[in-house]
């Protein structure tokens, strides 16, 4: 790198905001603080948030604010120090009051309810259907996430030589959860109703597991659309963006808010597969029921039509108006 193009990046690297990351490592999770950095225009890090016996198991707010909870300790030189920090998940949320108690000047953001004290950060994105208010909360409608529509451009021709047809549909698997059991006996289902509506109407399939997708479902996936399209039997982000821009309609899981969200950056129609709940699922019901009534997203199993509908990024959204109140913070 020459002198000249050195000078550029130091101007462009300074320019920008400096973010920590905190979650617990899981894909939602990570997807919802890399998504609000890169609508900030961020440079971030990401630290994955480890905690001791027994506080891992423990709610936030019966949880000491000290170092002592954590396996990896996190202590932030000044000129170590972010100029914000955006956490997600509950074991983040006791690290970032920590850092931020040892470096008030840090602008936080927390995505999802805490459940402590609003007031220990500067900002909380909490979903819509989560019903969190207070002065300092944004509703979001669905998930933050990292998805982009340049991203998904870029990833347009990545699946060329894996499926050629004229009519995909792109079906995306989550995995188990508390809500749902993901078994073999509901994915049969649902594979049932995609042969029916899509596959017998001369569609081809591109199927697309996630990080939680049991081994054996994607092992019945390809037992069952071998012949009928093509299966990734591992995790490809460039082929997931791809099934995004390549597919007439998208199908996914019921377990995943976020990738539903993410889904919906493409514009394309979204049908949702769902299963039957093993406990109250109340808040991802008023999910769906918001998501169909911005006509985003139909329940497959209904009629296959062309829809249309906005492109949707929260991220971008938010970011807009927190923008101006995180550098006013770093003045």
């Amino acid at each position: 790198m020459d002198k000249l193009n050195i000078e550029i990046y130091i101007v462009v690297y300074m320019g920008k905001m400096k973010a920590l990351l905190l979650t617990e490592g899981m894909h939602g999770m990570i997807s919802q603080v890399e998504g609000m950095a890169k609508a900030l225009n961020a440079v971030y890090s990401h630290k994955i948030v480890r905690l001791s016996f027994p506080w891992s198991l423990i709610p936030p707010k019966y949880t000491p604010i000290s170092q002592i909870i954590l396996k990896d300790k996190m202590y932030l030189t000044e000129d170590e120090a972010p100029d914000l920090i955006i956490s997600c998940g509950r074991k983040s949320v006791i690290p970032s009051i920590i850092l931020k108690k040892n470096n008030p000047k840090i602008f936080t953001i927390h995505i999802q309810n805490p459940k402590v004290n609003l007031k220990n950060f500067n900002l909380v994105i909490a979903p819509e259907h989560d019903n969190l208010n207070g002065d300092n909360v944004i509703s979001s409608k669905g998930a933050i996430h990292y998805i982009t529509e340049s991203e998904i451009n870029k990833e347009k021709y990545y699946l060329d030589n894996k499926i050629k047809s004229q009519k995909i549909v792109s079906l995306i698997l989550g995995g188990p959860n508390k809500y749902y059991s993901f078994n073999s006996s509901q994915l049969i289902k649902i594979f049932n109703k995609v042969r029916s509506s899509f596959i017998e109407e001369g569609f081809k399939i591109i199927v697309i597991p996630s990080m939680r997708t049991p081994k054996s479902i994607i092992d019945l996936a390809i037992k069952e659309f071998k012949e009928d399209g093509y299966v990734l039997n591992s995790i490809d982000k460039q082929a997931y963006l791809s099934s995004f821009q390549i597919a007439s309609y998208i199908i996914v899981t019921c377990d995943s808010t976020s990738m539903i969200s993410e889904a919906a950056t493409s514009g394309k129609p979204i049908f949702i597969a769902h299963m039957e709940n093993k406990k109250n699922n109340y808040r991802f019901k008023k999910f769906y029921e918001l998501f169909k009534t911005m006509g985003i997203t139909r329940d497959l199993g209904e009629k296959v039509e062309i829809w249309n509908y906005k492109k949707f990024n929260e991220a971008e959204r938010i970011s807009s108006l927190i923008n101006d109140k995180v550098k006013l913070w770093n003045l």
